[in-house]
């Protein structure tokens, strides 16, 4: 040992006190490195829920890189007898040399404090949404949603996205507080439809998909209320009647999980065709020409001169 500790001396110029401290920092990283090990190829895997896995995995890895630092920084900086000492030494070299990174990693600590989001949730930040697949120091991952493809659809795409973020960018969370969300769906139907009676239909429709999801909503509401300023009226489907140029326009609007939108969507959709189909009464509109004759069609009090039509011969 001691002709080993000359030579790295006489050839690289590090003394014997550095390199005590050159081998007891790496006999540090490499126990913490091995017990990181055991908790995540022994331990961890007999765990059998995936959620409490992934946490469990993650926190032991914050727990040991956070006392790495500890004991190396207490190795290599002399007179270190606090953390609140050594935390302010590296905070301002960091704060200097690594703006970017300590955003990130301040962001990442407002993540786990705050849980604006969790591993799980469906959120939307800044342009980008998606179901986030994971959280780490500098960076959260999403499973991409929407962009090309609709209603709210995995796109298969991976999006990292740095944590400081979330002091910059508005964050939507479709899994936090009230948990379900409101979609609308807008059915089109002529002008000469009876459309008091596909007003009605459209009504039973979305109480047969929805009306469950109602009590449900209700307690979440509650739940909700207790953290959030959150409260509707009505929280049962309802079907809105409005006037498009093309027609009458009756959007259903109705509760539903964020994940099943396109689900909830489809199934009623398919209803309403099957139900307009058995009703002679009730067209769907589409953009259409249509020659109008007043003289023959239009009201009387409304045709030239204030006349009736013309009887025919």
């Amino acid at each position: 040992m001691e002709a080993l500790r000359d030579w790295l001396q006489a050839v690289l110029g590090i003394d014997p006190a550095t390199q005590t401290k050159i081998g007891t920092s790496i006999l540090a990283i490499v126990l913490l490195w091995l017990i990181y090990m055991v908790i995540t190829r022994v331990l961890v895997p007999r765990v059998e829920d995936l959620y409490v896995r992934y946490r469990t995995r993650k926190t032991s890895g914050y727990i040991i890189f956070l006392i790495g630092i500890l004991v190396v920084g207490r190795i290599w900086i002399e007179g270190f007898q606090s953390l609140a000492t050594y935390l302010g030494i590296v905070s301002a070299g960091l704060a200097i040399a690594m703006r970017d990174p300590l955003v990130n990693f301040a962001g990442w600590l407002f993540i786990i404090w705050r849980r604006p989001f969790e591993v799980g949730d469906r959120i939307e930040i800044g342009e980008s949404a998606g179901d986030v697949i994971d959280i780490r120091v500098f960076s959260f991952t999403l499973m991409e949603i929407g962009n090309w493809v609709q209603s709210d659809q995995s796109t298969g795409r991976v999006i990292h996205i740095p944590n400081g973020m979330v002091f910059s960018q508005p964050i939507a969370n479709y899994s936090k507080g009230f948990q379900y969300i409101w979609n609308e769906i807008s059915v089109l139907i002529t002008f000469e439809s009876n459309w008091q009676k596909a007003k009605q239909i459209l009504g039973e429709i979305a109480a047969r998909h929805a009306e469950a999801l109602s009590k449900a909503a209700a307690d979440r509401v509650r739940q909700a209320a207790r953290k959030y300023m959150i409260f509707y009226r009505k929280l049962t489907p309802a079907v809105y009647t409005s006037v498009k140029e093309s027609g009458v326009e009756l959007t259903i609007r109705y509760l539903c999980e964020p994940r099943r939108r396109r689900d909830t969507a489809q199934a009623i959709w398919e209803d309403i065709l099957t139900e307009f189909a058995k009703h002679d009464d009730i067209d769907f509109a589409y953009p259409t020409y249509r020659y109008f004759d007043n003289l023959a069609e239009g009201k009387p009090g409304l045709r030239p001169g204030g006349g009736a039509a013309p009887t025919p011969r």
